[in-house]
C-alpha cells in the first residue's frame, strides 16, 4: 500500500489529497481496508516517507522541500549534508543543539544564503543517531578534576555526568558513558571503566569503543560458538564438490590468522582454470542467529596497529571458518577460464570443500618468483603453481588495465610497535608482485559472482562506486594545472581517460600528490542492492564475494548463492529484497565507523612516534595548502602543518594556484613543493603533527609554480584563473582570527596477542557499586582529545579487494 500511496502523491500537487480523497483515489471502502490505511498513513509519517498539514493533506518528503542525509558537523559546530549530485546543504551551528556528527537528520527551507554561493536549511528533526556513547577522560585543571571527552566537538557542550554511588575519579582514568538524553545539557550515565591513559593499550581501546568497536562478543553469541563443531564432520560434505585433491594455496601476509580465500590454477589450452575457493562462512553463521546478528552490528572487522577486533569470534575466524593448511574445510568455489587475453570466457560457482596444501606468505612467493632457489626447493611440490598463478593473474590485469581501471596505488605507512604499545618505526608498506596477483584474482572472483547473481537477479548487496562529481574534477583540474600537469577530458568522464592520465605521470616528482588528489575527487565506494556498476574498477558488475570472515556484506552474498542458486527457493525473494536495502545501508555506515578508527589510530600512533623526534630536522613536500598554513608529507606519510602564524612576512592565501604568497618579502609556498621544515611539536592525543619552516629546497628557488609550459594546452577554466588570480584581501589578522585549523590528512579488536582481553564487566566492578548518582563539578571542556580521522577510504587489510 505504501508504493501506491506515494505513486499517487507524487502525482498531484502537494497538499492535494487528505485521507479520505487517498481512500477514494484507491478505491478502498471496506471499514478494514480504511483502518490499514489511516496506520499505513500514520507509518509513513512516522518513517518521514510523507508530511502532513495541519488540515490533514498529505505531500511526499520530496515535495514538501525536505532533505535527508548524514550530518557532517565541523570544529566550528556548523553542519554539512553531501548529496551526490548537488550542492552541500548547510546547517548553522546554533539549530544543532540535539544533532552530533554523523547523525541522520531532516532539513527543509532549503536556499541560497545571501552571497548565492551556498545552500542553508534548518534542521526539522534528527532521524537517527550514530553516537550512542561517549568516551572521556579525568582531567586535573585549575585543581579541579573535570571529564574531557575525547571527541573535540563535544568539549564545549554542556554535559551532565552521572556516575555510581561510591566512584572515585582518578586524574587520568578514562571511562566509557551512555548517552542517556541529547541536547543542551548532553546527559551521560557511567557504563564502564577503560582504564588509566597510560597504561598499554588504553589508547587504541578508546578509539575503538568510541566508535562503537568493542572487543568483546554478547555472552549469547558465546554460547552458540560452544555448539558448534570445530572439526568438518563427514554428513556435511554431502552435495559438495571435492577438491581436496587439487593443489590449492592461501596467500596471505606474515602476521595472518584468518585465511578465508585459497586460489588454485592449471593451464588449460592456451589459457589456465582458475578456481578461487573462500570459506562457506554462512554454514556456520545462520540468519537471524546470535551470532548473524552481531556480525551485522559490527559490519567488518577492523584492523588498527597492534590488534585487530574480528567480526566473528577468534574460534570460527581462526578456526573453523579459516582455511587452514592440511584440514578440510567447507567453500564456495568460483571456477573461470580465463583466456591469453586476460578476459574471462566461462565461470561457474558451486558448493565445494578442500584441503590447503600450504600457507604461504606474500614475502615466500615474492622470494620464489624472484628466483630465490631455497625457497623454490622448500616448496617444489606445489611444481610451477605460482608461476602459473603469476601468468594468470598478469593478463587478468592486462585486460583489466585495457578496459580502465584506475589503479591509485597510493602509500601505505607500516607501524611497527613494541610490547607496550608503543611506535618504534613507520615505513612504507611494501607491495609485490604475490600481494597484486592475490589482488587480480579476487577481483575475477567478485565480477564473476556478480555477473552471475545479476543475471539471475538474485537479491544481494553490491558494492558500487559511482562517478566522479563535476565539481570535484574541476577541483583537481587546478591542482594539475598548478603542477603544470594540465587535466583535460571531453564529455563525460571515463576511468579510461584517469588512468591514462596517472599512467603518464608515473615517472615524475608529482605523482604521489596527483594521485592522492585524484583519490580524494572520486566518490566513497558503498554497498547498495542495485547494481550500479564499479567506475575505479571500470566494471559494470561486482560485488564482494572473497572476505566473508572479515566483511558482512560477503557472508550475505554466500547465503544468498545458497538459497537461490544451490537450493533454488524463490518463496523469499521480495522479502529478502527489501531486507537487502537495510543490510547495504547498515554495512556501508560500519565500514565508515571502522575506517575512522583505524585512520584515527594510525593518525595518533603517527603523533606518538614523532614525539620521540622533536627538533629533528627533515625534508618533506607540499601535500595541500589552506588559508591557516600548509601540510608537509614526509617520504614515511607522515603529515604535518606548518602554520601560517609561523611563517616570516604576511601572507595571502592565492586559491587559485593552492599557494600561499607573500608581497613583502616576497615568497610563495604551493602544492608540490619540497620544503625543509623541523619537527616543533607532536600531540598525540589530537593525532596532530606540527612542522616550522627552515627553508625551501634549493631546487625549487627558481620555479614558477603556475607558469604555462610552451606549446601546452590550456581549458577554458584554466585561462580564466590565470588571467585573473582569486586572493583573499583581508588583512592577515583578520584572516588569521577566522579561519580555525581543520584536518585535512587523508588515507580503502581483538586486543594484542599478549594481552588479556578487554572485558567490561570486569572493569565495570572495578568502580561501579550501588545506585547512580552525580558527579559535581565543571564538565565543560577545554581543548583537549582531538582525534583526526581523515577521510573515509578503507584500508584493504592483508593488500586485497
Amino acid at each position: 500500500m505504501e508504493d501506491s500511496i506515494l505513486k499517487l502523491l507524487s502525482s498531484v500537487r502537494p497538499y492535494t489529497y487528505t485521507k479520505e480523497m487517498i481512500a477514494e483515489a484507491l478505491g478502498l471502502k471496506r471499514s478494514s481496508e480504511l483502518i490499514e490505511l489511516a496506520d499505513t498513513l500514520d507509518t509513513m509519517e512516522e518513517n518521514d516517507q510523507i508530511v502532513r498539514r495541519k488540515g490533514g493533506t498529505y505531500a511526499t518528503i520530496e515535495q514538501a522541500g525536505y532533505v535527508q542525509g548524514i550530518i557532517h558537523i565541523n570544529r566550528r559546530g556548523t553542519g554539512f549534508i553531501d548529496r551526490d549530485n548537488d550542492l552541500s546543504i548547510m546547517v548553522p551551528a546554533d539549530e544543532l543543539t540535539a544533532a552530533m556528527n554523523g547523525d541522520t537528520v531532516l532539513v527543509n527551507h532549503v536556499h541560497y544564503d545571501d552571497y548565492g554561493e551556498k545552500l542553508q536549511g534548518s534542521l526539522v528533526k534528527v532521524v537517527k543517531h550514530a553516537t550512542t556513547t561517549v568516551v572521556g577522560t579525568f582531567r586535573m585543571d585549575y585543581r579541579h578534576l573535570h571529564f574531557v571527552p575525547d571527541d573535540e566537538q563535544l568539549q564545549d557542550k554542556s554535559i551532565d555526568l552521572r556516575l555510581p554511588k561510591g566512584f572515585l575519579p582518578q586524574e587520568g582514568l578514562k571511562i566509557i558513558c551512555t548517552i542517556e538524553k541529547y541536547g543542551q545539557p548532553l546527559v551521560l550515565a557511567y557504563e564502564a571503566t577503560i582504564g588509566n591513559i597510560k597504561e598499554p593499550g588504553v589508547d587504541i581501546l578508546s578509539v575503538l569503543l568510541e566508535s562503537g568497536i568493542d572487543p568483546v562478543f554478547p555472552d549469547d553469541v558465546k554460547e552458540q560458538v560452544k555448539t558448534i563443531p570445530m572439526e568438518v564432520q563427514p554428513g556435511e560434505l554431502e552435495g559438495r564438490v571435492n577438491l581436496t585433491e587439487d593443489p590449492t594455496v592461501t596467500i596471505d601476509g606474515d602476521d595472518s590468522k584468518d585465511f578465508d580465500d585459497a586460489v588454485s590454477v592449471a593451464k588449460d589450452g592456451d589459457g589456465w582454470r582458475l578456481r578461487v575457493s573462500i570459506a562457506d562462512v554462512s554454514h556456520y553463521v545462520t540468519q537471524d542467529s546470535p551470532l548473524d546478528k552481531e556480525a551485522y552490528k559490527r559490519g567488518c572487522s577492523t584492523y588498527v596497529t597492534d590488534r585487530v577486533v574480528p567480526m566473528l569470534p577468534e574460534e570460527l575466524s581462526n578456526g573453523i571458518c579459516s582455511l587452514n593448511p592440511h584440514v578440510v574445510r567447507l567453500t564456495n568455489t568460483c571456477e573461470m577460464h580465463v583466456a591469453k587475453d586476460g578476459t574471462v570466457t566461462s565461470k561457474m560457482v558451486y558448493a565445494s570443500y578442500i584441503r590447503s596444501f600450504a600457507r604461504m606468505t606474500y614475502h615466500n612467493v615474492n622470494l620464489i618468483l624472484d628466483g630465490d632457489a631455497e625457497k623454490q626447493k622448500e616448496y617444489s611440490f606445489l611444481g610451477s603453481l605460482f608461476f602459473d598463478l603469476r601468468d594468470c593473474a598478469d593478463a587478468i590485469r592486462s585486460e583489466r588495465t585495457r578496459k580502465g581501471a584506475i589503479d591509485f596505488d597510493t602509500p601505505e605507512a607500516e607501524i611497527i610497535v613494541d610490547e607496550n604499545g608503543h611506535p618504534t618505526d613507520i615505513r612504507m608498506r611494501q607491495r609485490g608482485h604475490a600481494e597484486r596477483m592475490i589482488e587480480d584474482c579476487m577481483i575475477a572472483a567478485n565480477v564473476a559472482i556478480a555477473e552471475l547473481m545479476n543475471a539471475k537477479d538474485i537479491p544481494c548487496v553490491y558494492r558500487i562506486h559511482e562517478t566522479p562529481k563535476p565539481r570535484k574534477l574541476k577541483d583537481f583540474q587546478r591542482i594539475g594545472y598548478v603542477l603544470n600537469h594540465p587535466f583535460t577530458y571531453k564529455g563525460d568522464i571515463t576511468p579510461k581517460a584517469i588512468q591514462s592520465y596517472l599512467g603518464s605521470l608515473e615517472d615524475t616528482p608529482e605523482y604521489p600528490i596527483l594521485s592522492m588528489a585524484m583519490l580524494r575527487c572520486m566518490q566513497k565506494a558503498r554497498y547498495d542492492r542495485s547494481c550500479l556498476g564499479h567506475f575505479g574498477l571500470a566494471e559494470q558488475y561486482y560485488l564482494h564475494f572473497t572476505s566473508p570472515i572479515r566483511r558482512y556484506p560477503d557472508l550475505i552474498v554466500h547465503r544468498m548463492l545458497r538459497k537461490y542458486m544451490y537450493e533454488n527457493a524463490e518463496g523469499d525473494r521480495f522479502a529478502d529484497n527489501k531486507r537487502m536495502d537495510d543490510d547495504a545501508e547498515q554495512s556501508s555506515i560500519r565500514e565508515r565507523a571502522s575506517a575512522d578508527a583505524e585512520f584515527a589510530c594510525e593518525d595518533m600512533k603517527k603523533a606518538e612516534y614523532m614525539q620521540d623526534h622533536v627538533g629533528e630536522v627533515v625534508e618533506g613536500i607540499i601535500s595541500s595548502v589552506t588559508s591557516f598554513g600548509f601540510f608537509v608529507q614526509l617520504p614515511n606519510t607522515i603529515e604535518g602543518l606548518v602554520s601560517i602564524y609561523s611563517l616570516p612576512g604576511d601572507f595571502d592565501y592565492d586559491a587559485d594556484r593552492l599557494a600561499l604568497v607573500s608581497w613583502y618579502p616576497k615568497a610563495e609556498y604551493h602544492v608540490g613543493m619540497k620544503v625543509t621544515v623541523t619537527v616543533a611539536e607532536a600531540d598525540k592525543e589530537k593525532g596532530q603533527i606540527t612542522f616550522e619552516l627552515v627553508q625551501p629546497s634549493s631546487a625549487n628557488k627558481d620555479r614558477k609554480p603556475a607558469a604555462k609550459r610552451q606549446g601546452e594546452h590550456q581549458t577554458h577554466t584554466d585561462k580564466r584563473q590565470a588571467k585573473k588570480p582569486s586572493i583573499d584581501r583581508r588583512s592577515s589578522r583578520d584572516r588569521r582570527r577566522s579561519a580555525a585549523p581543520k584536518s585535512e590528512k587523508t588515507r580503502d579488536g581483538y586486543p594484542s596477542r599478549d594481552r588479556k582481553p578487554y572485558n567490561r564487566s570486569a572493569a565495570s566492578r572495578k568502580h561501579a557499586t550501588g545506585k547512580k548518582g552525580s558527579f559535581h563539578g565543571s564538565v565543560k571542556a577545554s581543548g583537549y582529545g582531538t582525534k583526526g580521522k581523515g577521510e573515509n577510504r578503507r584500508r584493504k587489510p592483508k593488500g586485497k579487494a
